[in-house]
């Protein structure tokens, strides 16, 4: 389905201002770290590269933050999920907010400093409120972690 699109959109973009705070994923948090979840395909990506201090031990990075950007990745997968079953177009209608109610993170390897995170989702299942994702990190062409997130649909204030 073509929802009019740029290549450049993330779900993120569409999300309303009141929506858009988080510390991993919220464009309007200044300190965040402004993850962008865009769709390719049936899987969804989000790209990020940590910083020196984002470290674990010398050479890896903290597993605090591999769970944020699985966590982040994850909620947009969710909002993704949600507008193309309800065939919807985030260009003209703001995206649906998810927020976290399950986080399950198996690291299967240290996930080297200096190199760029790659996270790669996909829907395990979904019902009118509650998504299953599940996503896997990559850096440095392997997997290093692989998440399972139970996301749940914000209701809008009333």
């Amino acid at each position: 389905m073509d929802h009019g699109l740029l290549d450049h959109d993330a779900i993120q973009d569409h999300y309303l201002p009141e929506a858009a705070w988080c510390y991993g994923c919220g464009r309007l948090n200044e300190h965040g770290f402004h993850l962008r979840t865009f769709l390719e395909g049936e899987v969804t990506v989000t790209r990020f590269t940590p910083h020196p201090y984002h470290i674990a031990l010398p050479g890896s990075v903290y597993g605090g933050l591999i769970a944020s950007v699985i966590d982040c990745h994850s909620t947009g997968t969710a909002a993704w999920a949600a507008m193309r079953a309800e065939g919807s177009d985030p260009a003209t209608v703001s995206a649906p907010r998810f927020v976290t109610a399950a986080l399950h993170v198996d690291y299967l390897r240290p996930t080297p400093m200096g190199e760029e995170l790659e996270v790669r989702g996909r829907v395990k299942e979904m019902t009118e409120r509650k998504v299953i994702v599940l996503s896997e990190l990559w850096a440095a062409g392997e997997v290093c972690a692989r998440g399972e997130v139970v996301a749940v649909r914000v209701r809008p204030a009333s």
